[in-house]
């Protein structure tokens, strides 16, 4: 592992590198560079050229095998292809080899809808979102296919075009049993709707845009777009609503992108495909908790798997027809190792920091610390119910806990649909004991707020 030190020393050389890219590329002298306190690599610069001021962002690469589409170039290019094409999103200045970025127009704006200055504001907003994201899906494909991007043929294709792209990242890096998401897995392969066969452009992971002054000005973060089913957008904006609103019920979203679109949206594949997005991005951040690396975000890893893990346990629910059912469970509030953990919070807190990005790292790490501090109470008591749940469901008992995953994934695997209910229900008592557990720590605060908006209004 690295050294402050030399971690320090190795992003000061990057940012060097960066500042040099920039000036010659613009033709210009950076007065200002900001790293922002997120989880990848970003910056914002001003850039002075003659009396010109130049106001640019920079998207790093994320870092970690977490991609299913790892080349930044490939975000590059379709966000120019999207902005030819009269769809709003930032302009591409540039791209830099080394370190690999985008340089983008810095797009003024904010994503939070409640600062809008009304509610019939925010509500136009979200309208005007859906009008870019229906435009989007009419572009023709030709010239995605011109820069690589796959074209599914068919319905399987098509539908699946998503679990297709994460599939070979999941079996690369799995280190570990995975029986939720292999049950998920199966449940969607059996379940394809034969009748969409429209391939159209999507963001997939949609529900982002930036405004100001009343007026979307870009739609941002085309890092897993592809050509898929259209309805796959309207399903990753749904989930993107529980934590960052769109402006306007899913509902009367949904109603208005048919009107925008001309074309009927099957609630029923929007549904399916909330189960898709949800196991796929699940599928994404398996590894990553099953095995971290050191450098990576390992509470923003942490709060997607649990939070996911719920989105794919509730979409399944949903498009199953079984209602959601939160077991009963006796919380203890600390365990043994209490005293050193509340030692570890002092001593982390009193870590001095230079910087807001450093601050952010510190607050990092007391999120781990809290959420360890829960699992230190409550972490054998989960797993012990854990077990009887899979003793019941397989019939046979495990004295090594770590045969228990391993024997559920087996039975997943072959275990028809007549098995569908009774497996959910053992997941979804999995996972709601750990939102119990977790949803009021910092790091299991999403997981512990989700809620699927309806799709149609009732």
């Amino acid at each position: 592992m690295q050294s402050l030190d030399t971690q320090e020393s190795a992003g000061a050389l990057i940012e060097q590198k960066l500042r040099t890219f920039v000036e010659r590329l613009s033709g210009g002298q950076v007065t200002a560079m900001q790293r922002l306190p997120r989880w990848r690599p970003a910056w914002n610069l001003d850039v002075r050229r003659g009396e010109e001021v130049l106001r640019l962002h920079i998207r790093g690469e994320r870092g970690g095998d977490v991609s299913p589409f790892p080349e930044l170039r490939r975000e590059a290019d379709i966000l120019s292809l999207l902005g030819e094409q009269g769809i709003p999103v930032p302009h591409i200045h540039g791209f830099c080899e080394d370190p690999p970025a985008i340089v983008m127009e810095l797009v003024p704006g904010t994503r939070d809808v409640g600062t809008a200055a009304s509610d019939e504001e925010r509500r136009a907003l979200a309208c005007q979102y859906v009008r870019a994201m229906a435009a989007m899906h009419r572009l023709p494909l030709e010239p995605f296919v011109a820069r690589g991007i796959s074209l599914p043929q068919g319905a399987d294709e098509i539908t699946l075009a998503g679990l297709d792209a994460y599939y070979p990242l999941y079996l690369r890096n799995k280190s570990r049993p995975q029986p939720l998401v292999e049950f998920a897995l199966g449940w969607l392969r059996r379940n394809v709707p034969r009748h969409r066969t429209r391939a159209a452009f999507v963001q997939y992971d949609s529900g982002q845009y930036l405004f100001e002054n009343g007026r979307v000005n870009a739609l941002y973060d085309f890092e897993f777009a592809m050509i898929g089913d259209p309805l796959a957008d309207l399903a990753s904006a749904r989930m993107r609503d529980n934590y960052e609103p769109l402006g306007e019920t899913f509902s009367e979203l949904y109603r208005y992108y048919q009107e925008v679109s001309g074309e009927a949206a099957d609630a029923d594949v929007v549904r399916y495909h909330t189960v898709l997005f949800s196991t796929v991005s699940t599928m994404q951040f398996s590894a990553t908790v099953a095995t971290p690396q050191p450098g990576d975000p390992h509470d923003t890893y942490i709060e997607f798997d649990l939070a996911l893990r719920r989105v794919v346990v509730h979409a399944l629910a949903e498009a199953m027809g079984i209602a959601i059912e939160a077991p009963s469970l006796t919380l203890v509030e600390a365990g043994a190792n209490a005293q050193l953990l509340t030692m570890l919070v002092d001593a982390v807190g009193q870590i001095e920091v230079g910087d807001d990005f450093q601050a952010s790292r510190r607050t990092a790490a007391l999120k781990l610390v809290e959420y360890l501090g829960r699992a230190d109470a409550m972490e054998v008591e989960l797993r012990r119910l854990e077990r009887e749940d899979a003793e019941a469901l397989l019939g046979r008992r495990f004295e090594d806990p770590g045969q228990i995953d391993l024997a559920l994934e087996a039975f997943v695997r072959e275990a028809g649909a007549e098995y569908d209910e009774r497996l959910l229900r053992l997941f979804m008592a999995q996972v709601e004991r750990r939102v119990q557990v977790f949803g009021g720590t910092a790091i299991g605060a999403s997981a512990s707020h989700i809620d699927l908006p309806a799709i149609e209004a009732r």
